[in-house]
């Protein structure tokens, strides 16, 4: 144990202070600095992000599914072997522990500058429309994080209006979502909303409370894990909060103990009625819902140091883990930490591989829509590609592989 210690320490790079000047002007390129390392990362994948990324310009109603905050990219399909030997041989960015450059630490700051983001590629009236969709009113302790649910058809006559080969690959791919689903909920479009959308429909369906949540040890991990390695100190909690700053092991044991609770207490609702109206007031409470986030977060962190310890001991570790640990930016837990878990919620969102970790983490199969790949045999996707038989299945939909959104009332039984 104190030789993997002593590994982990070794991983740890400082990250450079800035001057205040040179965080002004970070502030406004970071979006594009990650953008253009992280399009270097993903580089052999090009072809899948322009079909994506064609959507997305294409979408004559509405643009405000795909957003500016929405930096990082799908990696594609981790799960096949050629494909991560290709990402790993192609890639170009340096192989040294390099950190992203920091964004602001002050919230306001960063919340200014994503307002600004909104104005430059949305209008007035778009921006408007989607408040009132979301419910969002001039209180923040009253943001609906995950819309009422609309006519899955009728949304999509809204959104794709076009005849464009993109607007009617859309049409196609919700007809198909449409067999199962009748309707959907719009979930809010900032960079928690892959972690946003499958913990409200766990949440929704939860019947019991997971055994890795019943766990004695639960609450310690994150008292344990910092005992081991020091570089979790730098783990980057959501600035506006409004909660007491103490030690990091013990805010993330509050945001554990929280996770816990909610959970609990959804479980044991038995009426679908009371179950939903449960899960709509937790997602209208913005302090709470960004702990329990926080919360999902560091339970990735410590599926990944799991996996890595795993892999190192000889032990066998599913496929996507090789590719998680094969970027030059993620090429152990820390950079991984520091270079992705840490922007998760300011200033980028979950890359697809990361889909696979938060899957390990919370032990569910997360099955995907994809709609912009209808017709091939990646529209729908399921993280892990190999679920345990035992665990409980959510569903999402997704455009682009960046936002995503949540179909409801089933039709049928969906069968994997």
């Amino acid at each position: 144990m104190t030789e993997s210690q002593d590994n982990f320490q070794g991983w740890m790079t400082e990250p450079t202070s800035l001057s205040a000047g040179a965080q002004q002007t970070q502030k406004q390129e970071s979006v594009a600095i990650q953008l253009m390392k992280h399009e270097k990362e993903v580089g052999v994948l090009s072809n899948e992000l322009v079909s994506a990324n064609t959507a997305a310009d294409q979408k004559e109603q509405s643009t405000s599914e795909i957003r500016k905050d929405y930096v990082y990219r799908s990696t594609g399909r981790p799960e096949e072997t050629d494909m991560l030997k290709s990402l790993v041989t192609d890639q170009d960015a340096p192989g040294n522990c390099g950190l992203y450059l920091p964004v602001s630490s002050n919230c306001s700051a960063i919340e200014s500058s994503e307002d600004s983001e909104e104005d430059m590629y949305r209008d007035a009236e778009e921006i408007e429309r989607e408040k009132i969709l979301l419910g969002e009113t001039s209180s923040s302790d009253y943001k609906l994080s995950v819309a009422p649910e609309m006519d899955i058809m009728e949304y999509c006559r809204k959104e794709w209006r076009g005849n464009t080969p993109v607007a009617k690959t859309m049409r196609k791919g919700y007809e198909a979502v449409a067999q199962k689903f009748a309707s959907i909920r719009r979930v809010r479009g900032d960079n928690y909303c892959a972690l946003r959308a499958t913990l409200f429909q766990a949440l929704s369906q939860a019947t019991q409370l997971p055994s890795w949540l019943q766990s004695e040890d639960f609450t310690m991990l994150p008292e344990n894990l910092l005992s081991k390695y020091d570089w979790i100190k730098q783990w980057q909690l959501k600035q506006n909060l409004g909660r007491r700053m103490g030690e990091i092991s013990d805010e993330i044991k509050e945001y554990l103990i929280l996770l816990r609770k909610k959970w609990k207490s959804i479980s044991e609702i038995k009426g679908p009625i009371e179950k939903q109206e449960a899960c709509d007031k937790l997602f209208k409470n913005e302090e709470e819902e960004y702990c329990l986030y926080e919360a999902l977060k560091f339970l990735m962190l410590n599926t990944a140091i799991e996996l890595y310890n795993d892999d190192k001991n000889g032990r066998r570790v599913p496929v996507f883990s090789w590719l998680l640990f094969a970027r030059d930016t993620s090429s152990n837990p820390c950079q991984l930490m520091h270079n992705h878990l840490n922007h998760i919620g300011h200033s980028g969102g979950l890359e697809q591989v990361e889909m696979f970790l938060l899957a390990y983490a919370l032990q569910y199969t997360i099955q995907v829509y994809r709609l912009y790949k209808y017709s091939t045999d990646e529209f729908i996707t399921l993280y892990p590609n190999d679920p345990e038989e035992n665990w409980p299945v959510v569903t999402l939909i997704t455009e682009d592989d960046r936002h995503y959104n949540i179909p409801v009332r089933m039709c049928q039984e969906t069968m994997l």
